[in-house]
Protein backbone atom coordinates (compact mmCIF):
# COMPACT_ATOMS: atom_id res chain seq x y z
CA UNK A 1 0.00 0.00 0.00
CA UNK A 2 3.05 2.64 0.80
CA UNK A 3 4.15 1.65 -2.86
CA UNK A 4 0.82 2.48 -4.21
CA UNK A 5 0.80 6.01 -2.21
CA UNK A 6 4.21 6.94 -3.81
CA UNK A 7 3.18 6.13 -7.55
CA UNK A 8 0.09 7.85 -7.03
CA UNK A 9 2.19 11.31 -6.23
CA UNK A 10 4.35 10.59 -8.58
CA UNK A 11 1.14 10.49 -11.50
CA UNK A 12 -0.13 13.78 -9.36
CA UNK A 13 3.21 15.07 -10.07
CA UNK A 14 4.00 14.65 -13.60
CA UNK A 15 0.75 15.23 -14.74
CA UNK A 16 0.64 19.03 -12.96
CA UNK A 17 4.30 19.30 -14.56
CA UNK A 18 3.28 18.38 -17.97
CA UNK A 19 -0.10 19.37 -18.19
CA UNK A 20 -0.76 22.54 -15.70
CA UNK A 21 -3.95 20.99 -14.04
CA UNK A 22 -5.40 22.21 -11.34
CA UNK A 23 -5.36 20.80 -7.50
CA UNK A 24 -9.44 20.27 -8.32
CA UNK A 25 -8.57 18.70 -11.93
CA UNK A 26 -5.99 16.59 -10.61
CA UNK A 27 -8.20 15.65 -7.20
CA UNK A 28 -11.06 14.47 -10.32
CA UNK A 29 -8.87 12.56 -11.95
CA UNK A 30 -7.26 10.49 -9.36
CA UNK A 31 -10.14 10.86 -6.99
CA UNK A 32 -8.81 11.67 -3.71
CA UNK A 33 -9.28 14.41 -1.71
CA UNK A 34 -7.61 17.87 -2.64
CA UNK A 35 -5.72 17.36 0.69
CA UNK A 36 -3.90 14.84 -0.87
CA UNK A 37 -3.07 16.55 -4.00
CA UNK A 38 -1.42 19.19 -2.32
CA UNK A 39 0.34 16.94 -0.38
CA UNK A 40 1.95 15.59 -3.38
CA UNK A 41 2.79 18.92 -4.98
CA UNK A 42 4.59 19.89 -1.57
CA UNK A 43 6.72 16.93 -1.47
CA UNK A 44 7.23 13.62 -3.58
CA UNK A 45 7.07 11.52 -0.35
CA UNK A 46 4.03 10.46 0.67
CA UNK A 47 3.37 11.40 4.78
CA UNK A 48 3.43 8.87 6.84
CA UNK A 49 -0.26 7.50 7.52
CA UNK A 50 -2.05 8.04 10.90
CA UNK A 51 -3.64 4.70 10.98
CA UNK A 52 -3.01 1.07 9.79
CA UNK A 53 -3.32 -0.08 6.76
CA UNK A 54 -5.44 -3.15 6.38
CA UNK A 55 -6.45 -5.61 3.59
CA UNK A 56 -9.37 -5.37 1.07
CA UNK A 57 -11.42 -8.10 1.95
CA UNK A 58 -14.03 -7.30 -0.62
CA UNK A 59 -11.57 -8.06 -3.55
CA UNK A 60 -10.70 -11.36 -2.53
CA UNK A 61 -13.80 -13.33 -4.36
CA UNK A 62 -12.98 -10.90 -7.11
CA UNK A 63 -9.25 -12.05 -7.48
CA UNK A 64 -9.68 -15.05 -9.83
CA UNK A 65 -12.60 -13.45 -11.67
CA UNK A 66 -10.07 -10.05 -12.69
CA UNK A 67 -7.37 -13.04 -13.50
CA UNK A 68 -9.59 -14.89 -15.80
CA UNK A 69 -10.61 -11.83 -17.48
CA UNK A 70 -7.40 -10.40 -18.15
CA UNK A 71 -5.87 -13.95 -19.76
CA UNK A 72 -8.70 -13.49 -22.06
CA UNK A 73 -6.57 -10.40 -22.96
CA UNK A 74 -3.54 -12.61 -24.07
CA UNK A 75 -5.08 -13.54 -27.28
CA UNK A 76 -7.50 -10.14 -27.80
CA UNK A 77 -6.70 -7.65 -30.16
CA UNK A 78 -5.15 -4.33 -28.15
CA UNK A 79 -7.91 -2.73 -29.00
CA UNK A 80 -10.63 -5.28 -27.47
CA UNK A 81 -8.48 -5.66 -24.16
CA UNK A 82 -10.15 -5.02 -20.83
CA UNK A 83 -9.77 -1.92 -19.30
CA UNK A 84 -10.04 -1.53 -15.58
CA UNK A 85 -13.79 -0.11 -15.70
CA UNK A 86 -14.60 -2.77 -18.41
CA UNK A 87 -13.10 -5.25 -15.34
CA UNK A 88 -15.36 -3.94 -13.19
CA UNK A 89 -18.78 -3.64 -14.90
CA UNK A 90 -18.60 -6.99 -15.28
CA UNK A 91 -18.19 -7.46 -12.08
CA UNK A 92 -21.35 -5.98 -11.30
CA UNK A 93 -23.13 -7.40 -13.54
CA UNK A 94 -21.80 -11.14 -14.14
CA UNK A 95 -21.23 -11.66 -10.49
CA UNK A 96 -23.30 -8.86 -8.44
CA UNK A 97 -19.78 -7.22 -6.92
CA UNK A 98 -21.33 -4.14 -6.94
CA UNK A 99 -19.20 -3.24 -3.09
CA UNK A 100 -15.61 -3.22 -4.96
CA UNK A 101 -14.73 0.29 -5.89
CA UNK A 102 -12.73 1.32 -9.12
CA UNK A 103 -9.97 2.55 -7.77
CA UNK A 104 -9.61 -1.28 -5.94
CA UNK A 105 -10.05 -3.02 -9.40
CA UNK A 106 -8.17 -0.02 -11.24
CA UNK A 107 -4.84 -0.61 -8.87
CA UNK A 108 -4.97 -4.53 -8.98
CA UNK A 109 -5.57 -4.64 -12.90
CA UNK A 110 -2.44 -2.31 -12.81
CA UNK A 111 -0.16 -4.96 -10.84
CA UNK A 112 -1.79 -8.15 -11.90
CA UNK A 113 -1.77 -7.36 -15.73
CA UNK A 114 2.00 -7.41 -16.80
CA UNK A 115 2.52 -10.12 -14.02
CA UNK A 116 -0.04 -12.28 -16.21
CA UNK A 117 1.21 -11.66 -19.31
CA UNK A 118 5.08 -12.35 -17.83
CA UNK A 119 3.86 -15.63 -16.63
CA UNK A 120 2.48 -16.81 -20.31
CA UNK A 121 5.73 -15.26 -21.73
CA UNK A 122 3.97 -12.61 -23.41
CA UNK A 123 4.77 -9.15 -24.00
CA UNK A 124 2.50 -6.35 -23.58
CA UNK A 125 3.62 -4.33 -26.60
CA UNK A 126 7.21 -3.98 -28.40
CA UNK A 127 7.52 -0.82 -29.76
CA UNK A 128 10.29 0.74 -31.75
CA UNK A 129 12.09 3.66 -30.39
CA UNK A 130 13.97 5.86 -33.19
CA UNK A 131 17.51 7.39 -32.37
CA UNK A 132 16.75 11.15 -32.90
CA UNK A 133 16.65 13.16 -29.83
CA UNK A 134 15.05 16.78 -29.54
CA UNK A 135 17.29 19.00 -27.31
CA UNK A 136 16.77 18.62 -23.69
CA UNK A 137 14.12 15.42 -24.17
CA UNK A 138 16.65 12.39 -23.07
CA UNK A 139 19.02 11.23 -21.28
CA UNK A 140 21.08 7.82 -20.25
CA UNK A 141 22.41 6.48 -17.38
CA UNK A 142 24.76 3.42 -17.04
CA UNK A 143 27.06 1.73 -14.24
CA UNK A 144 30.23 0.31 -15.26
CA UNK A 145 33.55 -1.19 -13.87
CA UNK A 146 36.74 1.12 -14.02
CA UNK A 147 39.73 -0.61 -12.18
CA UNK A 148 42.29 2.24 -10.59
CA UNK A 149 45.36 2.26 -8.10
CA UNK A 150 43.95 3.51 -5.28
CA UNK A 151 45.94 4.01 -2.30
CA UNK A 152 48.92 1.97 -3.97
CA UNK A 153 46.42 -1.10 -3.83
CA UNK A 154 44.56 -2.08 -7.60
CA UNK A 155 40.90 -1.95 -6.99
CA UNK A 156 37.58 -2.40 -8.59
CA UNK A 157 35.42 0.66 -8.87
CA UNK A 158 32.42 1.85 -10.60
CA UNK A 159 31.73 4.29 -13.57
CA UNK A 160 28.55 6.09 -13.42
CA UNK A 161 27.55 8.17 -16.56
CA UNK A 162 24.76 10.20 -16.94
CA UNK A 163 24.87 11.55 -20.63
CA UNK A 164 22.34 13.88 -22.22
CA UNK A 165 21.26 12.41 -25.94
CA UNK A 166 20.93 15.63 -27.64
CA UNK A 167 24.32 16.84 -27.32
CA UNK A 168 26.01 13.96 -25.79
CA UNK A 169 27.19 15.77 -22.72
CA UNK A 170 27.84 13.45 -20.18
CA UNK A 171 29.11 13.32 -16.51
CA UNK A 172 30.75 10.85 -15.43
CA UNK A 173 31.68 10.18 -11.06
CA UNK A 174 33.50 7.04 -9.33
CA UNK A 175 31.70 5.23 -6.64
CA UNK A 176 32.97 2.25 -4.34
CA UNK A 177 29.65 0.31 -5.32
CA UNK A 178 26.72 0.19 -7.51
CA UNK A 179 24.31 0.71 -4.62
CA UNK A 180 21.36 2.81 -4.34
CA UNK A 181 23.08 5.46 -2.67
CA UNK A 182 25.40 5.77 -4.87
CA UNK A 183 23.12 5.51 -8.00
CA UNK A 184 20.68 8.26 -6.15
CA UNK A 185 23.96 10.91 -5.84
CA UNK A 186 25.07 9.70 -8.99
CA UNK A 187 21.81 11.09 -10.72
CA UNK A 188 22.00 14.46 -7.85
CA UNK A 189 25.68 15.24 -9.30
CA UNK A 190 24.41 15.67 -12.36
CA UNK A 191 21.47 17.08 -12.68
CA UNK A 192 23.75 20.29 -10.44
CA UNK A 193 26.04 20.18 -13.03
CA UNK A 194 23.81 20.19 -15.71
CA UNK A 195 21.49 22.98 -14.20
CA UNK A 196 18.26 20.95 -15.10
CA UNK A 197 16.77 17.67 -16.22
CA UNK A 198 15.35 15.81 -18.94
CA UNK A 199 11.77 17.19 -19.56
CA UNK A 200 10.94 13.68 -21.57
CA UNK A 201 12.78 10.65 -19.61
CA UNK A 202 15.72 8.33 -18.64
CA UNK A 203 16.32 5.73 -20.31
CA UNK A 204 17.90 2.53 -17.94
CA UNK A 205 18.32 -0.78 -18.35
CA UNK A 206 18.33 -3.15 -14.97
CA UNK A 207 20.12 -1.38 -12.50
CA UNK A 208 19.58 -2.67 -9.58
CA UNK A 209 19.77 0.32 -7.61
CA UNK A 210 15.91 1.44 -9.33
CA UNK A 211 14.27 -1.85 -10.29
CA UNK A 212 13.33 -4.77 -7.98
CA UNK A 213 12.01 -6.98 -10.43
CA UNK A 214 12.05 -7.31 -14.32
CA UNK A 215 8.48 -8.99 -15.39
CA UNK A 216 8.76 -9.27 -19.10
CA UNK A 217 9.79 -6.48 -22.06
CA UNK A 218 10.38 -2.76 -20.42
CA UNK A 219 7.48 -3.72 -17.56
CA UNK A 220 9.67 -3.60 -14.16
CA UNK A 221 8.60 -3.22 -10.76
CA UNK A 222 10.24 -0.18 -8.57
CA UNK A 223 11.37 0.30 -5.58
CA UNK A 224 9.41 2.68 -3.86
CA UNK A 225 12.34 4.80 -2.83
CA UNK A 226 13.46 5.19 -6.63
CA UNK A 227 9.84 6.46 -7.45
CA UNK A 228 9.76 8.86 -4.35
CA UNK A 229 13.25 10.18 -5.87
CA UNK A 230 11.90 10.74 -9.90
CA UNK A 231 8.62 12.58 -8.16
CA UNK A 232 10.64 15.28 -6.17
CA UNK A 233 12.88 15.68 -9.03
CA UNK A 234 10.24 15.29 -11.77
CA UNK A 235 11.23 13.11 -14.69
CA UNK A 236 10.32 9.68 -15.91
CA UNK A 237 11.98 6.33 -16.40
CA UNK A 238 12.20 4.62 -19.77
CA UNK A 239 12.86 0.61 -19.21
CA UNK A 240 14.85 -0.48 -21.87
CA UNK A 241 14.22 -4.28 -23.14
CA UNK A 242 16.69 -6.73 -21.81
CA UNK A 243 19.72 -8.57 -23.81
CA UNK A 244 20.49 -8.02 -27.54
CA UNK A 245 17.15 -6.25 -28.46
CA UNK A 246 17.38 -3.41 -26.28
CA UNK A 247 21.03 -3.10 -26.54
CA UNK A 248 20.17 -0.24 -29.03
CA UNK A 249 17.89 1.80 -27.16
CA UNK A 250 20.40 2.84 -24.33
CA UNK A 251 23.65 2.32 -26.85
CA UNK A 252 24.88 5.90 -26.62
CA UNK A 253 25.71 5.40 -23.14
CA UNK A 254 27.20 2.30 -23.15
CA UNK A 255 29.82 3.82 -26.23
CA UNK A 256 30.47 6.94 -23.97
CA UNK A 257 31.08 4.91 -21.34
CA UNK A 258 34.14 3.01 -23.31
CA UNK A 259 34.99 6.05 -25.29
CA UNK A 260 36.07 7.83 -21.73
CA UNK A 261 38.01 5.06 -20.09
CA UNK A 262 39.87 4.48 -22.98
CA UNK A 263 40.53 8.23 -23.73
CA UNK A 264 41.18 9.68 -20.03
CA UNK A 265 41.60 6.37 -17.91
CA UNK A 266 44.22 4.69 -19.76
CA UNK A 267 46.75 3.42 -17.87
CA UNK A 268 44.72 2.93 -14.55
CA UNK A 269 44.74 5.96 -13.31
CA UNK A 270 46.60 6.29 -9.66
CA UNK A 271 45.23 8.21 -6.90
CA UNK A 272 45.31 8.66 -3.56
CA UNK A 273 41.10 8.66 -2.97
CA UNK A 274 37.73 8.46 -4.84
CA UNK A 275 37.61 12.15 -4.40
CA UNK A 276 40.99 13.11 -6.05
CA UNK A 277 39.90 10.95 -9.25
CA UNK A 278 36.15 12.61 -9.22
CA UNK A 279 37.88 16.06 -9.17
CA UNK A 280 39.83 14.51 -12.52
CA UNK A 281 36.27 13.15 -14.14
CA UNK A 282 35.04 16.84 -13.71
CA UNK A 283 37.81 18.21 -15.34
CA UNK A 284 37.95 15.63 -17.89
CA UNK A 285 34.32 15.94 -18.56
CA UNK A 286 34.83 20.00 -18.54
CA UNK A 287 37.07 19.27 -21.71
CA UNK A 288 35.36 17.14 -23.37
CA UNK A 289 32.91 19.88 -24.74
CA UNK A 290 35.62 20.88 -27.26
CA UNK A 291 35.09 17.68 -28.64
CA UNK A 292 32.90 16.72 -32.20
CA UNK A 293 30.85 13.35 -31.84
CA UNK A 294 31.02 11.39 -35.04
CA UNK A 295 30.29 13.84 -38.14
CA UNK A 296 28.29 16.37 -36.04
CA UNK A 297 29.08 19.85 -37.22
CA UNK A 298 28.93 21.38 -34.00
CA UNK A 299 30.93 20.37 -30.88
CA UNK A 300 29.52 18.90 -27.89
CA UNK A 301 29.56 22.35 -25.45
CA UNK A 302 27.88 24.42 -28.59
CA UNK A 303 25.25 21.76 -28.86
CA UNK A 304 24.62 21.29 -24.84
CA UNK A 305 24.48 25.18 -24.75
CA UNK A 306 21.28 24.79 -26.90
CA UNK A 307 19.97 22.10 -24.73
CA UNK A 308 20.96 23.53 -21.49
CA UNK A 309 18.20 26.46 -22.09
CA UNK A 310 15.72 23.79 -22.26
CA UNK A 311 15.79 21.38 -19.67
CA UNK A 312 13.31 21.12 -17.12
CA UNK A 313 14.10 23.20 -13.77
CA UNK A 314 15.21 21.89 -10.55
CA UNK A 315 13.64 21.29 -7.54
CA UNK A 316 14.56 24.09 -4.57
CA UNK A 317 17.84 23.44 -2.84
CA UNK A 318 17.20 21.47 0.63
CA UNK A 319 14.00 19.98 -0.70
CA UNK A 320 15.25 16.74 -1.72
CA UNK A 321 13.47 13.30 0.05
CA UNK A 322 15.20 11.02 2.57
Amino acid sequence: MARSRVELFEAIRRDHRREGLSVRGLADRYRVHRRAVRQALESAEPPPRKTAVRAAPRLDPARPLIDAMLREDLDAPRKQRHTARRVLARLVDEHDLGEITYSTVRDYVRVRRPEIWAEAGRSLGEVFVPQTHEPGAEAEVDFADLWIILAGVKTKVFLFTFRLSFSGKAIHRVFATQSQEAFLEGHVIAFEVLGGLPVTHVRYDNLKAAVSRVLFGRTRVESARWVTFRSHFGFDAFYCTPGRDGAHEKGGVEGEGGRFRRTHLVPMPTVESLAELNARLADYDARDDTRRIANRPQTVGHDFAVEAAVLAPLPPSGSRPG
